[in-house]
């Protein structure tokens, strides 16, 4: 019978769908805010199936946002209302408003005490749920209601389950007892938590469950007898999951996170760490948000006896930012760490444990249409034991910066580079002073085909120092003129049916500072900078102020590259280039001898994307003067489609000065998904200098709708004198819920470029 019906209360069909008060899981937060493209969720779940599998779901509901203004409709073969009382509805009841639904065989409602009463089966629907009960009734008046027999599926989240009854007490707390749910097919639970009962308070958006059991596989892995949650985004103290590793430094490694919620601006997370090798450790991150745009983070370990160590270790990190209006900021990130060899006993990795210095900065920012402006503070602490006490660098207490660029007449530009710095060092009396400036004049010239950009500038710095023979002061001035000019062709090519757009730009860099002995300048914290193509085109070849770079040089270069004509993409590129001296480079940092050579290596770059899954790159520098490479990189990589992504990169470099070879690696790395469900990862990086395994891993991932494992092992160098560190990762991650076990993500995006979780 399909006609419309006299609209019934607009509080019946709300007050069915507030039977279930406990919301659905909010989506993965994979994607950035606002990126309407991305799909984390159904990525997340993608081995899933669809999720509307309850078989009364209906595809012809309104949209939720007509709700309020929507009226309800009731449908149904029999209507009595002989009874201004009682009106009941029999045989195909259906009730509908915007998208919510709701059909039954009987209803019963009382119209002075605004009770109603479903005595069958009944289904509801609206955008973001489906709900199947045996029986239920309400009460509008109080706000109270009670289902048995119920069954559930989100349909705004993965989310579905079972309860035995569900009781409405007021409008905001409900009582749910034997419950179930999970993220997994509705017909498969793989994973399922359950509760003997679970009660739920909106107000204070609390859940309370009792006897509470999580099981994975059919096997119970977790009992709570008694539980708080959160129900929204109202932050919940309570445990978090635990992460299990294993290594040979360590032993057995537990943590059992505790969250505390101490206000809604700040929180604090404790991390209780067990080491069966080395003792208890207890860490505690701090999170605070004192105003808008200010806000901190204060992170620290506390181990009191480490048994294999023999003394208290611990790490101390602290950033914050603090916004102080429209064009100043301040932020601070502060590290401490209480031996040297922290981070190679308790560190998971190669990277971290070569950690030799330890910086530390604090300090305010400016920025304007034509200036930036700094304060800083800069500290540094030895975290390598090889390196004797004192040779950390120096202090910067305070540096003070200030650039600015500006727009004159006739197309000029006028612009400053300042620089004031204190020196200290933590031990010995060695301290200095230094005032760098650079004033200086341009004249960029900027066209479609080609640009021309002279520059004349004063570089003049001042010291007043003392490293222990005595107070001393030393200046130095010198004139830079830089000259850079290029040119840009382009014509269009055909290649294999592509249509192509392929350049050539050559490109002249002139220089020219004339020579002063800064031999007895102090050397604060300059050093020479990694030659590479970059660096054939700056005014210094040191970074610092220390040391100004004599110079009669012109760098000859020219690149090339191949664009795609439809999206500009670029597919092919080569870059060739060298300086040519033409007198000695005599200004030199202590220890390193005059360079008088012609000319400077050559160095090329090419990168060559052979098709959407095929890249491969080469960098390359050959030195004239020693007919030998001082530098060679080659990388590879291959990509399956979404199946996964092979690569291969090999590093040479050779010391020109001390001529010795003193890096050769081969890198490979990868994964590979043998079907929908399981893949292989694995790295190798091999020192074909030291011939030796700098770091192996490999492992496995497994993947189904609503869970994953991932089981990996890793040996690699943990300290700089060669010893190695075995480790077993596994992780059990159930979607939707939370990871059990050592995470590994971060260790595998590190070691396999390319690398994404499975069902991203």
């Amino acid at each position: 019978m399909d006609r419309p019906r006299p609209p019934l209360r607009r509080a019946l069909l709300p007050a069915v769908a507030a039977l279930l008060l406990a919301p659905a899981p909010a989506p993965a937060q994979d994607c950035l805010p606002g990126d309407l493209d991305c799909q984390a969720q159904a990525r997340r779940f993608a081995l899933c199936k669809v999720n509307r599998l309850l078989p009364f779901y209906r595809d012809d509901l309104g949209p939720a946002s007509a709700r309020e203004a929507a009226e309800i409709w009731m449908d149904a073969e029999r209507f009595d209302v002989s009874d201004r009382q009682r009106i009941t509805l029999e045989g195909a009841v259906e009730l509908r408003r915007a998208d919510q639904f709701l059909a039954a065989g009987r209803l019963d409602y009382d119209t002075v005490l605004r009770q109603y009463a479903v005595p069958g089966p009944m289904t509801y629907q609206d955008q973001g749920l489906l709900l199947s009960a045996q029986r239920g009734e309400g009460d509008l008046a109080a706000g109270t209601a009670v289902m048995e027999g119920v069954r559930y599926q989100f349909l705004s989240g993965r989310g579905n389950g079972r309860a035995e009854r569900i009781e409405v007490l007021t409008p905001e707390r409900a009582r749910m007892q034997s419950m179930s749910f999970s993220t997994c097919d509705i017909d498969s639970p793989d994973w399922e938590l359950r509760a003997r009962r679970i009660d739920i308070d909106q107000a204070t958006g609390t859940g309370r469950a009792r006897g509470a059991t999580l099981r994975f596989l059919g096997v119970p892995l977790l009992y709570v007898p008694y539980g708080e949650f959160p129900i929204d985004d109202r932050r919940k103290t309570g445990l978090l999951y635990p992460t299990v590793g294993r290594s040979n430094t360590g032993g057995l490694d537990v943590t059992l996170p505790w969250y505390l919620n101490i206000a809604p601006n700040y929180d604090l997370t404790l991390y209780p760490r067990a080491i069966s090798e080395r003792g208890y450790m207890l860490g505690a991150e701090f999170r605070y948000l004192v105003a808008p745009g200010h806000r901190g983070r204060l992170f620290g370990t506390w181990l009191p006896d480490d048994k294999d160590y023999g003394d208290s270790r611990g790490y101390l990190e602290f950033d914050h930012y603090s916004r102080l209006g429209a064009q100043w900021w301040l932020d601070a990130s502060i590290r401490q760490v209480s031996d040297d060899r922290y981070f190679e006993d308790l560190g998971d990795s190669l990277s971290i444990a070569a950690t030799s210095i330890l910086p530390s900065r604090a300090g305010v920012h400016g920025r304007g249409e034509e200036w930036n402006a700094a304060l800083t503070f800069d500290v540094y602490k030895i975290t390598d034991p090889t390196l004797p006490p004192g040779l950390e660098p120096f202090r910067r207490l305070p540096r003070i910066t200030f650039d600015s660029r500006h727009d004159l007449p006739l197309g000029l530009v006028a612009g400053v580079d300042s620089e004031l710095v204190r020196f200290t060092k933590n031990r010995g009396p060695e301290s200095g002073t230094r005032l760098d400036l650079y004033p200086y004049l341009a004249a960029p010239i900027e066209r479609a085909g080609w640009f021309l950009r002279p520059e004349l500038g004063w570089r003049q710095t001042e010291y007043e120092y003392d490293l222990g023979q005595g107070n001393r002061s030393a200046s130095r001035g010198l004139p830079v003129f830089s000259l850079d000019g290029g040119l840009v062709f382009e014509r269009p090519l055909a290649w294999r049916g592509r249509e192509l757009l392929q350049t050539l730009e050559p490109r002249l860099f002139y220089l020219n500072v004339p020579h002063e002995d800064q031999s007895t300048l102090p050397v604060f914290d300059t050093q020479e900078l990694t030659f590479g193509f970059g660096q054939l085109f700056r005014r210094n070849r040191f970074v610092g102020a220390d040391r100004q770079g004599d110079a009669n040089q012109a760098t000859v270069a020219v690149t090339s590259r191949l664009l795609d004509a439809g999206d500009g993409r670029e597919r092919a590129s080569v870059s060739l280039g060298q300086i040519r001296y033409f007198r000695p480079q005599r200004v030199q940092l202590p220890g390193r001898p005059v360079l008088d050579a012609s000319g400077s290596a050559y160095v090329g770059e090419v990168g060559v994307r052979l098709s959407d899954d095929w890249y491969a790159s080469f960098g390359g520098q050959w030195n004239p003067q020693t007919d030998r490479t001082d530098l060679s990189n080659l990388r590879l990589q291959k990509r399956f489609g979404e199946r996964g992504v092979a690569n291969f990169s090999y590093r040479y470099r050779r010391d020109s000065q001390q001529q010795r070879t003193f890096l050769e690696q081969l890198d490979l790395s990868g994964y590979y998904a043998l079907n929908e469900r399981w893949r292989l990862v694995g790295r190798w990086n091999w020192s074909m200098l030291d011939k030796t395994t700098l770091e192996g891993l490999g492992g496995i991932e497994y993947e189904s709708c609503c869970y994953a494992v991932r089981l990996l092992a890793r040996r690699y160098v943990r300290n700089t004198e060669g010893d190695r560190n075995n480790a077993v990762y596994l992780e059990v991650e159930l979607k939707g819920l939370g990871n059990l076990g050592r995470k590994s993500e971060d260790v595998l995006r590190r070691a396999i470029v390319g690398y994404t979780r499975y069902g991203e």
